[in-house]
């Protein structure tokens, strides 16, 4: 139990009525969590506007209610707290609720269109075999330690977030690794927390149906760095032209990576093959497991953010190069000499890289296959580039759904469709069922072929009229290969 007042400190208040030491037991924003005692923070979403719900909080026992607009009607047994940003409120009284976990335990946050679970993975995993207990949040999972939490959004929401950490400190969490999204950034979803410092990796078509404009989306990402503390530090992509933009108001330190440029941890490709990358980073030559250009980028993330949380750049190589990629990332399988690769590539600049990177290691004879859908309700616009892409770099496309949602799986193939010329249509198949379009795929194969299967990587389902129906791209793929391909 707390007082709403302690709660509510660092909150900007408009006004209030109402009694401010009233003891609260809990913090909600879902009106269907409500319970008694708690306080009610009117939020306005997207789709749903929370002071619409105030009213039935009352009725379920909540104590206050923290809002933007005060109600007509107002109880006399409950204390009503006016603010200006309910969503930045919600983070700090998540925050205050749960005694500040992220004081407590250095906190980096890992921001960008591609490579944020990767960096995010790659770092639970390297502070984990250096000895520290560290949390992980991300797209794929949440961790503390080695014990694994599902994971539903890329950045929880913030009471969730602030409970996690609470739980991570009880755990002896030193550090916590988390992907940091755009919508979460702008939802002010990490209010209230205090950073030790950010990671940005790159910046690319995304999330257009979200925020609206390009500008927008870069914004969106650069709020993190501006909001930064001066005792933390900014590890930017050199090589990225929107990485100085990154830098521009921040009073955190600043610091770069990058392959091409300048960059305060530097690397250079020495060779790249499905076996795995050697770089030569600062006179040493590393292997490491994981493979590509867009990989070396995210272990120079690595490589910096250990290094500034007071690592040795030495051990920190030596145990980098122990560590495996992130799970439905360039997550590949060899059968009867047919490799498949599952990638959560959703991005044209994502798919762009993993086919860049598979075009790199290819001996010059084995045939590229991509399998590559689009999710529906989501940014439209890059749908035709994807298509493209896909055929630009491959000798088979197959033009199949993703997560079609609440959009017909062949209306949004058809959009797909259109970014492909006459030469690259040749290669194309349209196929709406990607159980079928997978099999097409491994039986369009032959030994020393692969076979990328683009667009939902670790996801175990495919999302369609609102249910999630069992499916996973690695499994399907694998009893595939195993029943097409037993008898070559």
């Amino acid at each position: 139990m707390k007082e709403l007042k302690d709660i509510l400190y660092k909150v900007s208040l408009t006004a209030t009525i109402g009694d401010m030491e009233v003891e609260v037991n809990d913090v909600v924003f879902d009106s269907r969590k409500v319970s008694k005692g708690c306080v009610f923070i009117a939020v306005k979403g997207t789709q749903v506007d929370g002071h619409d719900y105030i009213e039935q909080a009352v009725e379920g026992g909540a104590v206050a209610i923290v809002c933007e607009t005060m109600p007509k009607k107002v109880s006399d047994k409950v204390t009503y707290v006016q603010v200006s940003n309910p969503a930045k409120a919600l983070g700090i009284l998540a925050s205050n609720f749960f005694d500040n976990p992220s004081e407590y335990i250095k906190i980096v946050a890992v921001t960008g269109t591609n490579g944020k679970t990767t960096t995010a993975t790659l770092l639970h995993q390297l502070f984990m075999e250096m000895g520290y207990v560290s949390g992980l949040l991300s797209t794929v999972e949440n961790k503390i330690n080695d014990e694994v939490i599902p994971s539903t959004h890329t950045t929880p929401d913030a009471i969730t977030l602030n409970r996690l950490l609470k739980k991570m400190l009880k755990e002896g969490c030193t550090h916590c690794f988390m992907e940091a999204s755009s919508h979460a950034i702008i939802q002010e979803r990490m209010a209230g927390l205090k950073i030790a410092g950010a990671v940005f990796t790159n910046i690319s078509h995304d999330h257009l149906d979200y925020h609206g404009t390009f500008d927008d989306y870069i914004k969106a990402k650069k709020k993190l760095f501006d909001e930064l503390p001066q005792d933390a530090f900014a590890l930017v992509n050199a090589d990225d032209k929107r990485g100085l933009v990154m830098l521009q108001n921040t009073k955190a330190s600043k610091y770069s990576f990058g392959l091409k440029y300048p960059a305060d941890y530097k690397a250079k490709i020495l060779s790249n093959t499905l076996q795995g990358l050697e770089l030569d980073i600062h006179n040493r030559s590393v292997w490491f497991r994981i493979i590509g250009e867009f990989n070396a980028y995210n272990i120079l993330a690595v490589l910096g953010v250990s290094v500034l949380l007071g690592g040795e750049e030495e051990e920190i190589l030596m145990q980098l190069s122990k560590v495996k990629g992130a799970q439905g990332r360039f997550d590949q399988q060899t059968y009867k000499g047919i490799t498949t690769i599952v990638d959560y590539a959703h991005t044209p600049d994502a798919l762009e890289n993993v086919l860049k990177t598979i075009q790199g290691v290819r001996s010059g004879i084995e045939k590229i296959i991509t399998v590559v859908g689009c999710g529906g309700n989501r940014d439209k616009g890059k749908r035709p580039l994807m298509a493209n892409i896909a055929c630009q770099y491959s000798d088979k496309v197959i033009l199949t759904s993703d997560n079609p949602r609440d959009e017909e799986p062949m209306a949004i193939i058809k959009d797909m469709e259109t970014g492909l010329n006459p030469i690259s249509y040749r290669k194309a198949v349209l196929m709406e069922d990607r159980k079928e379009a997978i099999k097409t795929a491994i039986m369009f194969a032959e030994k020393g072929d692969i076979i990328l299967i683009a667009g939902k990587g670790h996801e175990t389902y495919q999302e369609i009229k609102g249910v999630k129906k069992p499916f996973d791209d690695r499994r399907v793929a694998q009893e595939l290969l195993k029943l097409l391909h037993s008898d070559k």
